[in-house]
């Protein structure tokens, strides 16, 4: 699907893209865990409000919100109703013979398709509570109108999938994305789209590391490394940039369209970012992508 605004001609709804594609398609991706369904959902939550009086929106972020979730709901319980091979990436993503997680990319691949399998065992309900409250902050009064069911409802879906997602992480199998970390990912995506080097300075500790697999040394201090993220990260170059939980660490997916430019992945001590280390390699490109279905 061409995912371009659905009324280039249209200032005020160009502008409402561009200030809440990104977001959409963070909560589409955390929903759905494949990447081209979270961009085909996200084109056809904008293409509604293309046909929507935009006048009658008080708050077109909501609107967004509430229409992209139902979607996504939608498409899980299709899901459900007729299982793909696609999401089955692997037989036991929890094998205990796999490749030394020390190694990058197979950190990054094991952790993906354990999170893959994770998830795919809650039901549509259980995923759609858990995600829109405990990881996007919405009350389960706005989360009732979404799923359809009771606020009170809602509320021991997401405790049902709260306990499954605790019980693997102290199981060390799975562990779960924390607070902290997704407000760190948050503020260090908001900086790096608009390329504020202030707003990047402040998550960074002072003695920040590094380092790349492309390119050889070691970046030290804030003030070395924080320039180079936005020179990758920032404009003009400006790519999509999704989170992706890794392990301990906090990981951003640099895109161009459907290809995958970078995994950025975060090392956070006390509330800042003390080690950057970003994979553009083949074979980290080739495993990001699959964990996001971009095969």
């Amino acid at each position: 699907m061409n995912q371009t605004t659905p009324r280039p001609d249209d200032p005020a709804f160009t502008a409402l893209w561009e200030a809440h594609r990104r977001r959409m398609l963070d909560l589409a991706f955390r929903m759905l865990l494949h990447f081209p369904d979270a961009e085909d959902v996200v084109q056809e939550a904008f293409a509604r409000l293309a046909r929507t009086d935009l006048v009658g929106i008080d708050d077109p972020e909501a609107w967004l919100v509430v229409v992209t979730s139902r979607l996504c709901l939608d498409k899980l319980r299709a899901r459900r109703r007729r299982p793909t091979d696609g999401l089955d990436l692997v037989d036991d993503p929890f094998d205990p013979h796999a490749p030394d997680p020390s190694n990058r990319v197979a950190l990054v691949d094991n952790v993906s398709m354990a999170m893959h399998a994770l998830l795919e065992r809650l039901s549509p309900a259980e995923r759609t509570s858990f995600v829109l409250h405990d990881v996007f902050q919405y009350p389960f009064e706005e989360v009732a109108t979404i799923v359809g069911r009771s606020a009170a409802s809602c509320r021991q879906l997401a405790s049902r999938a709260r306990r499954t997602l605790r019980a693997e992480s102290a199981s060390g199998r799975f562990p779960v994305d924390s607070a902290l970390h997704r407000q760190v990912s948050e503020r260090f995506i908001e900086a790096c789209i608009g390329g504020d080097l202030e707003g990047l300075l402040v998550l960074l500790d002072p003695a920040v590391e590094g380092k790349g697999d492309t390119v050889p040394g070691v970046a030290v201090g804030a003030a070395e490394v924080a320039p180079g993220i936005l020179r990758y990260l920032g404009p003009p170059a400006s790519p999509t940039l999704l989170h992706l939980p890794v392990g301990d660490r906090i990981g951003i997916v640099a895109l161009r369209g459907r290809r995958v430019l970078a995994l950025v992945l975060l090392t956070i001590e006390d509330g800042l970012v003390v080690h950057v280390d970003a994979l553009a390699g083949p074979g980290p490109r080739a495993v990001v992508s699959a964990a996001l279905g971009l095969r």
